[in-house]
């Protein structure tokens, strides 16, 4: 059992007096480590909810830096970090929300090569990647790992998550390969509602919480879809394909590999 000081007791009172977290459910949190993949859009708000909740290490990897056009909706850079290292920019506003949290920061791309060795030291894994063959590489390096992770997509006012655990159903599950070229714009060119980034990355955040502190549901075997314009949101529950490329009965994928971002040319009329 951990000891925690009477500052951060009253730090996080709100938690501790949740009968479903706890003393034990909080100690369990401060134990906890997570992979937060991409310091953008979605990576912004998880990492300072996750922060802020006293996750024990939060790992961060990004091989960008800030760009102005960042900042309308990745909340965790402000305007003097243009320029900067995403991930150093991130770490330098959780330490000063919560010197509490060990800050592990991976200032490279995720990719096929250093996949694996970077999940090794992570409980769970949080995508807050923007294109899809990096999230394809993130589902299969976890599903083949045997780690969970929360995917995250969003575009325009649409934003979609579901959580994986080992034995669930993955991204392949639903989304059998990438999209071919011109079938899919990116977030650069169709744009995105800011505010839509923080409402997914929020999710993200409480999904890992509860994973932390076994509270509630995750959201296993079911996406979450929702859009803005109309504050609809909508639950689909879906299986575990049995022909799954990774996960199937009889998996065709054993090892990583990376396939190249399709691009999708917009027409204006």
């Amino acid at each position: 059992m951990m000891d925690f000081t009477a500052e951060q007791v009253e730090r996080y009172s709100r938690h501790i007096l949740l009968s479903d977290v706890g003393v034990e459910g909080q100690e369990r949190i401060s134990r906890g480590r997570a992979l937060v993949v991409g310091a953008g859009g979605l990576g912004a708000p998880v990492l300072l909810y996750l922060a802020a909740a006293g996750v024990g290490t939060l790992g961060v990897i990004d091989g960008d830096t800030v760009d102005l056009s960042n900042l309308q909706r990745q909340v965790i850079h402000f305007t003097p970090d243009v320029g900067k290292p995403k991930v150093l920019s991130a770490k330098e506003k959780i330490n000063r929300l919560n010197p509490d949290v060990n800050v592990v920061t991976h200032h490279s791309l995720f990719t096929a090569d250093n996949a694996f060795d970077i999940i090794r030291d992570y409980d769970f894994v949080i995508d807050g990647t923007d294109n899809f063959p990096a999230k394809f590489l993130i589902n299969d390096a976890c599903v083949l790992a045997g780690k969970p992770f929360s995917h995250g997509g969003i575009l325009r006012f649409d934003g979609q998550t579901f959580t994986h655990l080992p034995g669930t159903a993955c991204y392949r599950c639903a989304f059998h390969s990438p999209p071919p070229p011109n079938a899919v714009p990116s977030c650069a060119q169709a744009g995105v509602l800011g505010a839509i980034a923080g409402m997914l990355g929020a999710i993200q955040a409480a999904e890992v919480l509860k994973f932390f502190t076994g509270a509630g549901e995750l959201l296993t075997d079911r996406l979450l879809t929702f859009n803005a314009r109309t504050m609809n949101f909508r639950t689909v529950s879906f299986k575990r394909n049995p022909s799954c490329p990774v996960c199937g009965a009889h998996p065709v994928i054993t090892g990583l590999e990376e396939s190249a971002q399709a691009t999708c040319e917009l027409k204006r009329k």
